[in-house]
């Protein structure tokens, strides 16, 4: 062991020593342990006390309060946990990112007591069965003061106040009630099956409107029987029906009957209200309400195999479904302004067994075309339709319709001393306007000519050439 100068005893390191209370306290900083190792550069070697030299005691250092950061894992603390022996032994001060909650010399404090999770659930039970029982008394409690403990047999509700049903004549409900005894369904048996349909009483005596395609399943020894609003039945035959106005005239063995009267179509404007009555889906007195939604729709309509129908038809969103046909249309005065025949179907849908319902286009022949065909069919059996004496070119795709070129099945383009041919309308002259009304295709101009009667006189514009001319002429009569 060497030996230290002569005359000097040996040094040591004096401990530190707290400061004194009179003195300022400094905040405590934060610091990073400082690791002394033996043998460091520019640090002395430390004093090798003589074993002569008493043992000093070794004041401890005062701990010195340090933040409490939050509880979180530690990693051990003290040098022995690096491998390295303190010159100090284990007293170091320790970092205060390594502290654990509890004293100043990181000693860990205490862990809380906690119950037991038995406790706890049976407290948690224990109090739901206090505040049941407290509820139950309490409601009781209630029920007695408010009289609900036992029900009172004796009490009767109030009586409601007589009310009528008579209504305004001008509402749908009065207009309803003035039409619903003149509407009738109609059933018809033939080989094909059986179907439903609608009509209404035009006469007294018996006679009744509905559409051609109604009653045609009854030819060739088919029945056909008219149900009265009462439930009474009765069976009818046809006087007299035509497929290309899709309309037909039935009799019944009644007199007496409440008949609806026609009113006038050609009044008839966009957005009037109107009612349709009839038997959808075999649904007697079924009414239903709209607007009119359109004028001079060309409709093809029927199930004719030997002609199609032509209607200059009135559009209606009333919801008009499969037996509605042959029902009346009729205005806020209860007349009957159209004849329900026909509804448009989304292509592609075969709801209802094969057929379309209700999607607010429905389609009604008007009652002058209709009027006037019927009072034809009551007469005679059979109706008149008006034409002008021309074939048309069904393959034309051009502005307007052209009047066929060349004959078709032995008939003449132009019909020999018929209105066209007087008027000077040749083949292949395309009519451009009927009454001023333009013409898209053949079905609009043959609707605009049927929906006229015969000895009408029309105006028509004709292009030939290139050039336009306006012509009139006298419609003729035809019937089927």
């Amino acid at each position: 062991m060497s030996q230290p100068p002569s005359g000097d005893a040996p040094s040591r390191e004096e401990p530190h020593q707290p400061q004194q209370p009179d003195q300022p306290q400094q905040p405590d900083q934060p610091h990073e342990p400082q690791w002394w190792t033996p043998g460091h550069p520019g640090e002395p070697d430390p004093p090798v006390p003589s074993p002569h030299d008493a043992p000093q005691p070794q004041p401890q250092p005062q701990p010195q309060p340090q933040p409490q950061p939050q509880p979180q894992p530690q990693p051990p603390y003290g040098p022995a946990a690096h491998g390295v022996p303190h010159p100090y032994g284990d007293t170091a001060v320790v970092p205060v990112s390594w502290q654990t909650p509890g004293d100043g010399l990181g000693r860990p404090a205490p862990e809380p007591s906690r119950l037991p999770v038995a406790a706890i659930v049976a407290g948690a039970v224990l109090l739901a069965l206090v505040a049941g029982l407290l509820g139950g008394a309490a409601g009781g409690w209630w029920s007695a003061r408010a009289g609900l403990g036992q029900p009172n047999r004796s009490v009767s509700l109030p009586t409601p106040t007589p009310g009528t049903t008579s209504r305004s004549s001008s509402s749908i409900a009065g207009v309803a009630q003035k039409v619903l005894p003149s509407v009738v369904s109609i059933e018809v048996r033939g080989a094909d099956g059986a179907g439903t349909g609608s009509g209404f009483v035009i006469r007294s005596d018996g006679y009744i409107v509905t559409n051609n395609h109604v009653v045609a399943g009854a030819k060739g020894g088919g029945t056909i029987t008219v149900v009265f609003p009462d439930g009474s039945h009765e069976p009818a035959k046809v006087v007299g029906s035509d497929a290309s106005y899709d309309l037909a005239a039935l009799k019944v063995a009644r007199t007496g009957l409440p008949a609806l009267e026609f009113g006038d179509s050609d009044s008839v404007v966009v957005g009037d209200e109107v009612i349709a009555i009839g038997a959808p889906l075999g649904l007697q007195g079924t009414v239903t309400t709209g607007i009119v939604s359109a004028l001079n729709r060309p409709v093809s309509a029927g199930e004719s195999d030997s002609a199609p129908a032509f209607i200059n038809a009135i559009q209606t969103d009333a919801a008009i479904n499969p037996g509605n046909s042959g029902g009346p249309l009729v205005n806020l005065q209860g007349q009957v302004i159209a004849v329900n025949s026909a509804i448009a179907r989304v292509p592609g849908t075969g709801a209802l067994g094969g057929q379309s319902g209700n999607i607010g286009l429905g389609f009604a022949i008007p009652s002058q075309q209709a009027r006037r065909t019927v009072e034809q069919l009551i007469q005679t059996g059979k109706a008149e339709h008006p034409i002008i004496g021309v074939l048309l070119d069904r393959t034309y795709t051009g502005e307007g319709v052209r009047v066929a070129s060349e004959s078709q099945a032995g008939q003449p383009p132009v019909s020999p001393g018929g209105p066209a041919d007087k008027a000077g309308i040749k083949p292949g002259d395309v009519i451009t306007k009927f009454n001023g009304r333009p013409m898209s295709d053949s079905d609009a101009l043959v609707v605009a000519i049927r929906s006229q009667a015969p000895g009408d006189v029309v105006t028509l514009t004709v292009r030939s050439g290139g050039k336009e001319r306006t012509v009139k002429m006298t419609l003729q009569a035809s019937s089927d």
